[in-house]
């Protein structure tokens, strides 16, 4: 009889209120009576919305390589290698061109750089360490370099450090010439 009253009591509750029913057992002396507990419901209706979580995108890792330019006033030689030293791909001018006198010119330059950047994407490499060399003992390297180094970063490879490596002599061996020079 009791629990007759509480569910009426109940089913009043829900239709004023929209309350929500968790119901639970207590436990008397002798009867098992039915606990209600009751729980309000805020009266905008709830939506439900999926939260996307975002997996976290992995980092590329910055594939690097030593990119060795060797330039003089007659060719422009590069060669690709990987950290340790093992070839990659090497192009020079007389490949792009078939006239001697432009092998040094900067528009080869630039077409062998990109020949060099096609082959550093298929490996998936993202930065370079250039090297810069030009023939011993000359002060400046030949005409091809800053070319070749402009349309690397063109074409969106990160340059991480450029390094001269020219070889300079200490004495040597003698220059030719014979003991009075060259005799114009």
């Amino acid at each position: 009889m009791a629990e007759q009253i509480l569910k009426q009591e109940v089913k009043k509750d829900i239709e004023s209120k929209e309350v929500v029913e968790t119901k639970g057992v207590a436990e008397n002396s002798t009867d098992k009576i039915e606990d209600v507990k009751k729980v309000e419901k805020s009266p905008v209706k709830e939506k439900t919305e999926e939260i996307k979580v975002k997996k976290p995108k992995k980092e590329k890792k910055d594939r690097v390589a030593i990119l060795n330019i060797y330039t003089t006033f007659n060719n422009t030689i590069m060669n690709l290698t990987d950290m340790s030293g093992n070839s990659i791909a090497k192009f020079s001018g007389g490949q792009s061109t078939n006239q001697d006198r432009l092998k040094a010119n900067p528009t080869v330059a630039m077409f062998i750089s990109q020949k060099i950047a096609e082959e550093a994407r298929d490996n998936g490499i993202t930065g370079f360490y250039v090297k810069i060399r030009a023939r011993t003992g000359q002060a400046n390297p030949g005409p091809g370099t800053h070319a070749a180094i402009k349309s690397l970063t063109r074409a969106g490879f990160r340059i991480l450090s450029i390094m001269d490596t020219t070889r300079m002599a200490r004495g040597g061996p003698k220059k030719k010439g014979g003991r009075r020079g060259r005799r114009v």
